[in-house]
């Protein structure tokens, strides 16, 4: 399994769960369930709009996300008008949202279990706007 592969396998994984990630169309059936034809589908993984699994006898196969990521190509080609480049710049930005959510999704889960706990200084010391030191120090300047 090449390194494209492997990212969007886990990245299916965490976002829908196993069913997701089985990869059971073949070609004919995920073209006909997208609405496109099987040589389009070759023409996308060609220009790697696309990755689906394959099986020990190399035959495509394509997972119910990978049916989706095809009715989307299509939606921004069909009726959007961009063209095959701007799709994969588009689906780039779609993977990195979804890594950055992933960040944020985990980050308010340890803030939620720290919630509570005492607060830590911070490394960088605290800083303190000019006016409230005045104030603390009586109008010295």
């Amino acid at each position: 399994m090449d390194k494209k592969s492997g990212a969007r396998k886990n990245r299916v994984a965490s976002l829908g769960g196993a069913y997701e990630e089985r990869a059971v169309y073949v070609i004919s059936v995920a073209a006909d369930l997208a609405g496109v034809h099987p040589q389009t589908l070759r023409i996308y993984e060609r220009k790697g709009l696309l990755s689906p699994q394959r099986t020990a006898g190399n035959t495509r196969r394509y997972s119910p996300r990978d049916v989706e990521m095809l009715r989307q190509i299509q939606r921004l080609t069909q009726d959007e008008g961009v063209n095959l480049a701007g799709v994969r710049i588009i689906m780039e930005m779609q993977r990195r949202l979804e890594e950055v959510q992933d960040q944020l999704e985990n980050a308010r889960r340890e803030a939620a279990q720290t919630e509570g706990q005492p607060a830590r200084r911070p490394q960088w010391g605290v800083l303190a706007r000019l006016d409230d030191v005045r104030q603390i120090f009586g109008q010295r300047g």
